[in-house]
């Protein structure tokens, strides 16, 4: 498992005094409010205080304590900023950060080895995972339903789906 999370990254300034537009990488855009600070991925001994952040046509617009003027967050475009782990929102039950599904194994109920996720999609209505395949086919589209995934098991590695009409094809 990842010791950080990522949580955004930065695309873009705005305005003159610092400020960077981010691309939210999590399912709750106001998880930014109970955040005091985040790190640089690329520099995890780079921490950035948020002072305040807003939410514009999905994109958070961030203004970070240690960043005064547009030179200085010029310098931060296209880097990718994390929390801690332990910082991480509580998930429910049956549900898992994309960076633990990602890598893990893929076999059916019956033992045979299909493949390893390498991607996730989302959908809207559910997630799909890109399975690199094993058998023959380029890649697997596993639907992440329960009817399909049977068991996840992150810390060793893999997940059982029960394999149904067409999903091989």
């Amino acid at each position: 498992m990842y010791k950080y999370l990522q949580v955004g990254k930065i695309v873009n300034t705005f305005g003159l005094k610092g400020e960077v537009k981010v691309i939210p990488l999590t399912d709750e855009v106001d998880r930014f409010s109970e955040l005091e600070y985040v790190l640089l991925e690329d520099n995890l001994s780079t921490k950035l205080t948020i002072e305040r952040y807003r939410v514009k046509d999905n994109i958070v617009i961030i203004k970070f304590k240690e960043i005064s003027n547009i030179d200085e967050a010029q310098k931060l475009k296209n880097r990718y900023i994390v929390i801690e782990r332990e910082r991480a929102k509580k998930l429910p039950e049956d549900t898992y950060f994309i960076c633990d599904i990602i890598g893990l194994e893929v076999y059916d109920l019956d033992g045979r080895k299909l493949g390893r996720i390498k991607d996730v999609l989302k959908t809207g209505s559910n997630d799909v995972y890109i399975c690199d395949s094993y058998i023959g086919k380029k890649d697997i589209l596993i639907p992440a339903l329960k009817d399909i995934v049977k068991e996840v098991n992150i810390e060793e590695g893999y997940m059982k789906i029960k394999v149904v009409e067409g999903l091989l094809d």
